[in-house]
């Protein structure tokens, strides 16, 4: 059973940032991962689709936008850059006997396409930390699940990442 030290940590989250969906970026992304759909790369054709403008390949949400000094978000951070600074999920999963993480993946919902222009509220929560026992021994499972939110307040998608602690 995991010490309270660490369940503490079950629905902190980071503050939201602000990510641009800029047609550059969708083009470069697409182009990484050898995606030719013609939605990503030709204005054209993509203004003459059902989405009227370029749309981003799924996973790909834009880059963090770079905000003015007082502006009403926080700037880009990641959901365990907050949780250390909120009293060290890192340290608690090491001393509990859990010092090292591996990726365990992520799964996508998706609810609208992300278009060129759009700016994304980014919101990330800590879902659940459980442990489990496997055939070398006990394994905590870390749970963080990403909301995205374009500039018209709709829900565009959501991440569930996994993170395996050992």
């Amino acid at each position: 059973m995991l010490p309270e030290e660490v369940t503490k940590f079950i629905g902190q989250g980071a503050g939201a940032t602000v990510a641009e969906v800029e047609k550059g970026a969708i083009k470069r992304f697409a182009d990484a991962v050898d995606d030719a759909n013609p939605v990503y790369w030709d204005e054209e054709y993509a203004r003459n689709s059902r989405y009227g403008s370029l749309i981003a390949p799924p996973g790909f949400f834009g880059w963090p936008a770079k905000l003015p000094r007082g502006a009403i978000f926080q700037r880009p951070t990641d959901v365990s850059d907050a949780a250390e600074s909120r009293g060290g999920l890192g340290l608690a999963l090491a001393k509990a006997g859990y010092p090292r993480g591996l990726d365990g993946g992520i799964e996508y919902e998706f609810f609208c396409p992300v278009c060129a222009g759009d700016i994304l509220t980014v919101k990330s929560v800590i879902k659940d930390i459980v442990e489990r026992e496997g055939k070398t021994g006990n394994m905590a499972f870390l749970i963080v699940e990403t909301t995205y939110h374009n500039q018209n307040g709709a829900l565009v998608a959501i991440a569930r990442a996994t993170s395996i602690q050992r």
